[in-house]
């Protein structure tokens, strides 16, 4: 597997290594991609997770949307997102999946997670999912009956109060900026104290004693057994840009994936459109050879 460069590939990695035995081999950034020789060789069996790719041959788990007016390119018919599957396009945001892809992943595969405050902290920052639960309740109630037969209620008990904000706040924030693993924050804040949701985005070629305290982090406190991590990593360069979704629906979203070779896109906003190119002319990078 391949996984987003930040906090939600790891925590993703940990659960499917643990669970069905899965193998790292690479990460990306939505700039660039880190892989091993053997995930270039077996570029086939790949799966991306928590990142939504173009090409054919790429199988991916993700949750952004990445339809304009229902049409499914034929790249994400192999993908496992709940937005396509449940049809959603970027003029329904106030319906996309709330989650995280590993609450996805979780449900998916029926996996029970410790009755331990520390490791419910862990999965709800994911995708800074307890923060959405608390701006999109609504939303958030009608998937959790959408995705029925999970222990919801146990999840996201005491979310919206400030002692759960304080427990953020003053516990699990703290533990992560000693094991230095925050890079940014969210826009998004929090109903009680005012929070933001701390990121962590990762780089592997400086950043690999902070991914192995977190993968220590997830393995003692969820139980998951740590994938090992890829060694002698190629880095292959792309190109990401951001534009008014506007322009896409006037050039209309099939023609403007061919005429710029896109690899990955999402649609973040009701009116961007993001998206990476590494100007080949099969979209994918891991069809050409590279340094």
């Amino acid at each position: 597997m391949i996984i987003s460069a930040d906090y939600d590939g790891l925590i993703c990695a940990s659960l499917l290594h643990h669970h069905l035995n899965w193998q790292l081999e690479g990460y990306y950034d939505l700039n660039t991609i880190w892989i091993t020789e053997k995930g270039v060789q077996e570029k086939q069996n790949l799966i991306w997770v928590d990142l939504n790719i173009l090409p054919k041959q790429g199988k991916a788990i993700g949750g952004h949307i990445v339809s304009i007016s229902g049409e499914v390119q034929p790249g994400f018919q192999s993908s496992c997102n709940p937005n396509i599957l449940a049809e959603i396009t970027a003029g329904e945001f106030q319906r996309k999946f709330p989650f995280s892809t590993l609450i996805y992943l979780l449900w998916l595969h029926n996996i029970e997670i410790k009755h331990d405050f520390l490791a419910r902290l862990l999965i709800l920052h994911s995708d800074a999912t307890w923060l959405k639960y608390q701006h999109y309740s609504e939303n958030s109630k009608k998937w959790q009956k959408l995705l029925h037969d999970f222990n919801w209620n146990w999840l996201f008990q005491g979310v919206n109060t400030k002692a759960f904000e304080k427990r953020i706040d003053e516990y699990l924030y703290p533990l992560f900026q000693s094991m230095q693993a925050v890079s940014g924050k969210s826009k998004l804040r929090s109903k009680h104290l005012n929070i933001s949701s701390k990121q962590f985005q990762l780089n592997p070629d400086w950043d690999e004693d902070v991914v192995l305290q977190l993968l220590n982090l997830f393995g003692k406190t969820l139980g998951w057994t740590p994938p090992k991590l890829p060694s002698n990593l190629k880095s292959i360069n792309g190109n990401r840009k951001k534009v008014p979704l506007a322009l896409i629906k006037e050039i209309g979203l099939s023609q403007f994936l061919k005429e710029n070779r896109v690899f990955s896109y999402a649609i973040p906003s009701p009116r961007i459109f993001n998206f990476t190119s590494f100007g080949m002319v099969n979209k994918s990078p891991l069809e050409k050879k590279h340094d």
